[in-house]
């Protein structure tokens, strides 16, 4: 019997750089983790892994996403497996190419380090002792600075290329979802519910969710959603032209 994360992988005849997944089994907890067939096949991806280069390159996208942007510096903290293996199975360079918002295909991924240090992007990256934070041991998390805004992604790479994102602090507020992708987070400078209630409205009607929560600080109040399914770039849009601090993970 297969056990999680166990797989099969077929290469290309040329030079072995991309790679498909095409068997994936889990024992349990399937059902909310995977949102289409392409999540259980896998990505087209830099190799040599899914779960420690592909989802480590979608984990730098999420903070890519969550800054807004490119920090100026990142400091990568890994546990578990990310911690042991990440220098083998290309993990640095992944999770640096995510950050520059490249694509796991992106034939960049292997150079994405040095891209950032000629960019000035300050990357490091700090294997950790210990059982990870978030109870998973793929995790990775990563510290991102511009030297005035502060943002922390915990996330954790679960096979085949998908991820979690099961921790997040922003302006000092943690916020803790579900840890399936897509997440919407609206940022309130104003706290005020009836912003709240008008993204519950627009989500209702046209991006189902499965939970939502509230997260409150004197200065912000943080509105977290669990999205049912994936989004179309023109709702993703739609949402950033209609709610100012929307952040799509």
């Amino acid at each position: 019997m297969l056990l999680e994360n166990d797989y099969f992988t077929l290469y290309n005849k040329g030079n072995g750089r991309f790679s498909l997944k095409i068997f994936l089994c889990r024992e349990s907890n399937m059902e909310n983790r995977f949102k289409s067939v392409f999540d259980i096949i896998g990505p087209v991806m830099i190799g040599p892994s899914s779960s420690h280069t592909a989802g480590a390159v979608a984990i730098g996208r999420e903070g890519n996403k969550l800054f807004g942007g490119i920090p100026k510096k990142v400091t990568v903290h890994y546990y578990g497996s990310f911690a042991q293996t990440h220098r083998g199975h290309g993990t640095d360079y992944a999770i640096a190419a995510g950050i520059l918002g490249f694509t796991t295909s992106d034939l960049r991924v292997p150079k994405a380090p040095e891209i950032a240090r000629k960019r000035g992007i300050d990357i490091r990256f700090v294997e950790e002792k210990g059982e990870s934070p978030i109870h998973h041991p793929n995790t990775a998390i990563l510290d991102m600075t511009d030297g005035h805004k502060k943002v922390q992604l915990a996330g954790c790479s679960i096979g085949g290329g998908a991820i979690e994102i099961r921790r997040l602090v922003i302006h000092d507020i943690v916020v803790e979802p579900s840890g399936t992708l897509p997440i919407v987070l609206l940022i309130d400078p104003e706290r005020k519910i009836k912003n709240q209630r008008s993204l519950t409205s627009f989500l209702q009607q046209k991006a189902p969710f499965n939970e939502s929560r509230i997260y409150k600080s004197p200065d912000y109040y943080i509105y977290e959603y669990d999205i049912q399914n994936y989004f179309k770039p023109s709702l993703i849009g739609e949402l950033k032209k209609k709610y100012k601090n929307i952040v799509c993970l």
